[in-house]
């Protein structure tokens, strides 16, 4: 049966290949269970709903990319869009977690019809380089600036706007001592560092008496408090316009941009032979409307499905183990509970620093390239706002290009992009 379905012979692989590159892809990136409950429910979200939430999203847009493309790539809830969802929508625009939510489902209807139409396809080959490498090293910043803030490492300061926090504190000698242990055991190619740094840190969190331990297992909580609670109508508030915007380019950028560098490592995209991206490309749209439907932020691939490829998978039967492992982590939910906010500061801290890695990849010898990806990266973390950098990163690209004498270069989608955004901050600055 299982050849049948996977076509493990054609592809070069068996079982034993496949669950134990399911199992190396999960424990890499599980940290997602706690990591997510605790952003997501600063909204007000109830923390246990969203951790099942996130569990059975990930499960399920993994087994829809597993049957669907046959594809060993994993889905879970993406980093940088649950911060966006929880900082910058509710947090600092004051929306509902409910309407959020409402935004996130309408974001993946416009996704699935993008990937029906080939409009994704367009979008990706004309949006420029430096730009796709900017959003996702400015992505890592303010994913820094929110785990720094968030053990206490950095504080506001009236006079500098930021300062060094009190480092002698429990929250930040353990979220400290967190990313040294993340850091020192991915360097040493330990599978599922992050991981195993979050659980050392609230087990030493626990002993030391700095937080509870509610137990490991348990039945699954309730989802009621999330499920179906997207509020769509809200959502469609004229404020929403450039929330929609943002969601969907980021998407666009991050789960492509993954599943195509996955892919490639896996040999599963050869020249001149037909493959299934149109396929892992529809699936992880379909899992963001899902997702939306269970109460968490925006379903993505996750480039950690690499560490999978690396020990053999190359079929949808890893993408199956990895479904199966996120649903037996349903029964984890005091464990999930126990885990404190200082323990997962030091996971949001490297995932960021990992992010950083992109610059590398921008032309700094051309200012028109490097002066709009510099802005784009920089404006995330100052104003709290994935929005607002990608905002000024398009536009001004637009407009360096144009008064260069290089308006030629600027292909159809940037500019459309950019003129929304004009639009935006125009007609609706609020």
């Amino acid at each position: 049966m299982l050849e049948r379905l996977f076509q493990l012979r054609e592809h070069g692989t068996s079982v034993r290949n496949e669950i134990l590159a399911g199992i190396t892809t999960f424990l890499t990136m599980s940290y997602i269970i706690f990591v997510n409950p605790e952003i997501l429910s600063s909204t007000g979200m109830d923390k246990s709903a969203v951790f099942v939430a996130t569990c059975l999203a990930a499960a399920l847009g993994t087994l829809i990319m597993a049957f669907m493309a046959n594809w060993p790539i994993g889905l879970a809830p993406g980093m940088g869009l649950n911060a966006f969802f929880a900082f910058t929508v509710v947090g600092a625009m004051g929306y509902s977690w409910q309407q959020a939510l409402g935004a996130v489902f309408i974001s993946g209807v416009i996704f699935v019809a993008l990937t029906l139409t080939g409009i994704r396809s367009w979008l990706i080959a004309g949006i420029p380089h430096s730009l796709r490498s900017a959003i996702a090293a400015g992505i890592g910043l303010f994913l820094a600036i929110i785990a720094l803030g968030g053990s206490g490492i950095v504080v506001a300061n009236p006079a500098t706007k930021v300062a060094l926090g009190d480092l002698t504190s429990a929250p930040a000698l353990f979220a400290i001592l967190g990313f040294f242990i993340i850091a020192a055991l991915d360097a040493l190619k330990v599978r599922g560092a992050i991981l195993i740094g979050i659980l050392i840190v609230t087990v030493l969190s626990m002993l030391t008496g700095n937080s509870q331990f509610y137990g490991v297992f348990s039945v699954p909580p309730s989802l009621a408090p999330t499920f179906f609670q997207l509020d769509i109508m809200g959502a469609l508030h004229t404020g929403f316009i450039h929330v929609i915007l943002v969601l969907v380019l980021v998407e666009v950028f991050d789960a492509t941009g993954t599943m195509i560098g996955v892919a490639t490592r896996a040999n599963l995209i050869q020249e001149g032979k037909p493959n299934r991206l149109g396929r892992a490309l529809l699936a992880d749209s379909s899992a963001i409307v899902a997702g939306s439907f269970l109460g968490t932020s925006s379903t993505t691939a996750y480039i950690e499905s690499a560490a999978g490829v690396q020990a053999g998978g190359r079929t949808g039967l890893t993408a199956l183990t990895i479904a199966v492992l996120f649903l037996l982590a349903l029964f984890l939910a005091p464990l999930a509970g126990s885990v404190p906010a200082y323990a997962t500061a030091p996971a949001l801290l490297y995932v960021a620093g990992l992010m950083l890695r992109e610059i590398t990849q921008i032309d700094w010898s051309d200012i028109t390239e490097a002066t709009p990806a510099a802005l784009a990266a920089m404006i995330m973390p100052f104003t709290y706002s994935i929005a607002n950098g990608l905002a000024f990163g398009f536009i001004s690209y637009v407009v360096l290009k144009a008064i260069t004498g290089k308006f030629r270069h600027i292909h159809p989608a940037t500019l459309l992009v950019a003129a929304l955004f004009v639009i935006k901050y125009a007609f609706f600055p609020e």
